[in-house]
């Protein structure tokens, strides 16, 4: 199980980071981006697991920018709450505390990110910005608006095909924007990774997580 430790931007906010370290010598480092829902008790529990697979992995809560201790359920308020949140949030500031989060790590080696929903776009931006070696993108909503962020790592997004949120016209865009990529399609809807969502689909979540912790065994360790 992970901890709560303070983390400093480069524009001096302070802000809290959740951090796992592996049981034993880290094969290299993750950051794991939040959903519109906080560093919640899910993002938690994901970021235990990339632990619990060799990783040294931190969770920054962005919504920190906005009041410390932002942790929402899944449900329709909290939905539009979490939606509320988000805006508040320019990318120069996410971006900060994601670099914040990576000095933290730096010293376990090679360093990913891999974001879910509003995660999966701050993923996509930080693999244009920021010294991150590969980058997993899951249901990134806005990737498709934010195009003119040209990745400078590999890359690899899951989407749903039921996701009513990201439109098959979206994931082409996004395709014909940087063809290096690799983008995995499910017959899941949007947030299909999260248990605690009524989209959760099973085998759906494991090949996802089956092809990332592939794909970074491929380009952090």
């Amino acid at each position: 199980m992970g901890e709560f430790t303070t983390l400093m931007a480069r524009d001096g906010h302070e802000f809290q980071a959740y951090l796992a370290a592996p049981a034993g010598a880290p094969r290299g480092a993750l950051v794991v981006v939040q959903e519109i829902f906080g560093v919640n008790p899910h993002i938690r529990a994901v970021t235990d697991a990339y632990a619990a697979q060799g990783y040294t992995a931190i969770a920054p809560a962005l919504f920190d920018r906005i009041r410390r201790g932002i942790e929402l359920g899944y449900t329709a308020d909290t939905m539009r709450e979490g939606m509320g949140y988000r805006q508040q949030v320019k990318p120069a500031q996410f971006l900060a505390d994601v670099g914040a989060s990576l000095n933290a790590v730096r010293s376990s080696g090679k360093a990913g990110i891999v974001g879910y929903c509003w995660g999966g776009t701050v993923a996509w931006i930080a693999a244009g910005e920021l010294p991150v070696t590969a980058a997993a993108c899951y249901y990134g909503g806005g990737i498709a608006q934010h195009l003119d962020h040209t990745p400078k790592c590999p890359v690899i997004c899951h989407f749903g095909d039921r996701d009513k949120h990201i439109p098959p016209a979206d994931i082409e865009r996004i395709r014909a924007a940087y063809p290096a990529g690799t983008y995995c399609t499910y017959p899941a809807d949007h947030g299909f990774n999260c248990p605690e969502r009524a989209a959760y689909d099973a085998p759906s979540a494991q090949l996802a997580l089956e092809r990332t912790l592939g794909f970074f065994a491929e380009y952090i360790a």
